[in-house]
């Protein structure tokens, strides 16, 4: 089956994105810019832009939010093939702005198809001739449903032999932190790539003793890549501890999107052959980049870039 699908499959929910122009408040704008966002979608962008090969799918409305989001992601190199249109239930919409210097988003997905995601839609084939799923908390966050479909696909994925990606992604706004860890902390114990940012391990294991923490992400069967430790990004291996220096960003204009393009650069790299370290030296970089302009996947780098500045060696790993 491995020929009809791509090497990365992804799957989640991808919402329509309104914000005003500039860092304006939305009572303020007289207009607002239209575009979409989703962690999964995003990171799909990244991987295609990085040269991947990938697919996306997921619930959308039949409306015009979800056929520009297929549209675009179509256009991207993503093959949403797998991709349904629901004819009731909506595509889910978000709304962003700044008030008083810091970001602000409205959410409005009750009831979104994607919230409506069940075990039956997925196409086992297409994972199965994966080599490589990638999923998140947010998806799992999003009904009862969605969280049987996730573990449905994690299932269907390792009995393929097929490497399973997770990132938490904690959305406290979607659900509580009991209900988040009765759920996240199984993906992470069936993951080969688990890829929680450091805050989030400080929640989900309700300590912030870092000893106590890695403890318990080595008696996991995966990697595990801890992104915001300090200034560094931490790969636990086994029994070895990598310690990788944020590659600097020149200036931070938006850093929403900067943990999905981390996210496709360490996939891309994995899926290039390179040692989990390695991967991350390519993730940092790619994270870097999309925090240099504006929008959730719009400043997503070409290989070409991201190569460049990798042969530059810029910064010195400790």
């Amino acid at each position: 089956m491995r020929e009809s699908s791509p090497e990365i499959v992804t799957f989640g929910e991808s919402m329509a994105l309104f914000m005003p122009q500039e860092h304006k408040s939305i009572e303020r704008a007289a207009t607002l810019e239209q575009s979409f966002g989703g962690a999964e979608s995003n990171v799909a962008i990244g991987l295609a832009r990085l040269g991947s090969s990938v697919g996306w799918f997921g619930a959308l409305g039949n409306d015009p939010f979800g056929k520009i989001i297929l549209k675009a992601l179509r256009g991207e190199g993503v093959d949403v093939s797998r991709a349904r249109l629901n004819n009731e239930a909506p595509t889910g919409m978000m709304f962003r702005e700044h008030i008083a210097g810091k970001l602000a988003v409205h959410y409005y997905r009750k009831h979104s198809a994607a919230s409506q995601m069940r075990p039956e839609d997925l196409d086992e084939n297409y994972i199965r001739g994966a080599k490589l799923l990638h999923v998140t908390g947010i998806t799992a966050a999003l009904s009862d449903n969605c969280r049987k479909t996730i573990r449905r696909a994690i299932d269907i994925a390792k009995d393929a032999g097929v490497l399973v990606s997770f990132d938490p992604n904690l959305r406290l706004k979607l659900w509580t932190i009991e209900e988040a860890r009765e759920s996240l902390l199984p993906f992470a114990e069936d993951a080969d790539f688990f890829l929680p940012g450091w805050d989030e391990l400080k929640l989900l294991y309700n300590t912030d003793d870092y000893e106590q923490i890695k403890k318990k992400l080595l008696d996991l069967k995966g990697v595990t890549v801890i992104k915001g430790l300090g200034d560094s990004t931490v790969v636990l291996d086994k029994e070895n501890e990598i310690s990788i220096p944020f590659y600097p960003a020149e200036t931070v204009v938006d850093t929403v999107g900067a943990g999905d393009g981390f996210c496709a650069g360490f996939l891309a790299g994995i899926m290039k052959g390179m040692e989990p370290a390695e991967a991350v030296r390519l993730a940092s970089i790619n994270g870097s980049l999309v925090v240099q302009m504006r929008g959730d996947w719009e400043a997503l780098p070409e290989w070409e870039v991201v190569e460049q500045r990798m042969s530059a060696k810029a910064w010195v790993e400790r």
